[in-house]
């Protein structure tokens, strides 16, 4: 009426106090922001709006609403405000979720928006083109989070649609290839290393450390009069840049590890090639190596890159007769065996055969839970077959059945 008041061209107006128009339903969020939606006559007019009021305010008072605006965010913009919010990990973690958004997640939904995601979608993409189990089951891992981030984020999002998206089974291995080395082929092995890496080879064998531990180890943690050693710090990698870590891979890897008249005359080789000081630096930012008081160290005296080693690796279990192409069926990557990580699975079977109780053997190999040396590192013989059977029924006890030719 203010707008177009009664004159010469709405003469006839006057005003009514029955509506015939669309509705607006108007609430307040919990912020205390107000908040509309029109509902067409088509749509049911007032009723649809009142049901409408009754359920949003239902919903307000038991703290369960979301405005659905918010979900109207592409998962792009999501990440960008999702990410910088995340505590912080390990350096390794961090690099491999933000290979996996920007490899795998960006490309495909980073245009889309936050409530448009559907299970079925997610379900068949995982599927069909994310190829190989682990990096599938790490990229459902990320978007989860991020997924399960926006429902608690003020219901973004009603539910997590990717929650119920399932993996595919593991793939099999052949024993063969998990099998780690016999001790006589690591003899083998250690003939074609160059003389300047067996020393490390050999140690590796002898102490079950992972590579970072090994080549994180400083002289100052190393006593031979005592014949062991303190894991108290490692060398991890940062795409393709080596730094210092303050920590081993869990608390349980902070340990003391025994050393073998072999392993003792490793460090000793070393020692006397670069004399390491008997001093440990100030940890700093990390990316400071110190590599004076570092044992083992590279041809020319700077820390180990396990990049590097694979260049000579690969040619020396191939020169040893050792070394096995295995293809991975469902990524087509080649891997080689044996692996440097075999080393350690080598130590955890010798340990085991040696009759060492398995908790012992969890506290040396720096394991939170000791089932996991069992089912993971520790190996059976190839003739275990012949072993057990031996032991059900001895040589002297068989009776050979003569048979028609």
């Amino acid at each position: 009426m203010e707008t177009y008041p009664p004159g010469d061209k709405y003469a006839a107006r006057t005003r009514r106090r029955d509506c015939i128009g669309p509705w607006q339903a108007r609430y307040r969020d919990p912020s205390g922001k107000q908040k509309s939606k029109n509902y067409p006559i088509s749509e049911g007019g007032k009723r649809a709006a009142e049901a409408f009021l009754d359920d949003v305010r239902s919903r307000v008072r038991r703290r369960e609403y979301g405005d659905p605006k918010r979900g109207q965010i592409t998962v792009a913009q999501w990440w960008a405000m999702w990410w910088p919010a995340q505590p912080k990990k390990a350096v390794a973690t961090v690099n491999r979720k933000e290979s996996s958004w920007r490899v795998h997640i960006e490309p495909k939904w980073g245009d889309w928006r936050l409530c448009d995601l559907e299970y079925i979608a997610l379900q068949q993409w995982l599927t069909s083109e994310v190829v190989g189990y682990h990096t599938r089951r790490k990229v459902l891992e990320l978007l989860n989070q991020m997924l399960r981030s926006a429902v608690k984020d003020g219901k973004r999002i009603p539910f997590n649609p990717a929650a119920e998206v399932e993996l595919d089974a593991a793939p099999k291995k052949d024993p063969e290839d998990t099998r780690p080395p016999t001790r006589e082929q690591c003899r083998l092995l250690r003939e074609r290393i160059p003389w300047t890496y067996r020393p490390l080879v050999v140690f590796l064998e002898e102490t079950g450390l992972r590579w970072g531990e090994a080549t994180g180890l400083r002289w100052a943690h190393v006593d031979l009069e005592g014949e062991h050693l303190k894991v108290k710090e490692v060398l991890s990698d940062d795409k393709g840049k080596l730094f210092r870590k303050a920590a081993p891979k869990s608390v349980a890897g902070f340990r003391t590890v025994p050393l073998t008249p072999e392993a003792i005359e490793a460090v000793r080789t070393m020692a006397a090639r670069f004399k390491p000081t008997d001093v440990v630096s100030p940890l700093g930012d990390g990316r400071t190596l110190h590599e004076e008081e570092l044992v083992f160290r590279g041809p020319n005296g700077g820390a180990m890159s396990r990049h590097n080693f694979r260049r000579m690796w690969i040619p020396a279990i191939q020169a040893s007769g050792l070394a096995r192409e295995v293809r991975n069926e469902e990524t087509g990557r080649t891997e080689w065996w044996p692996r440097v990580h075999d080393l350690r699975h080598v130590f955890a079977t010798r340990l085991k055969d040696l009759g060492i109780p398995e908790k012992d053997v969890q506290t040396v190999m720096g394991h939170d839970r000791g089932s996991k040396v069992t089912w993971l590192y520790q190996h059976s013989a190839e003739d275990v077959a012949a072993q057990v059977l031996t032991a059900m029924v001895p040589p002297k006890d068989r009776v050979r059945m003569l048979r028609a030719v």
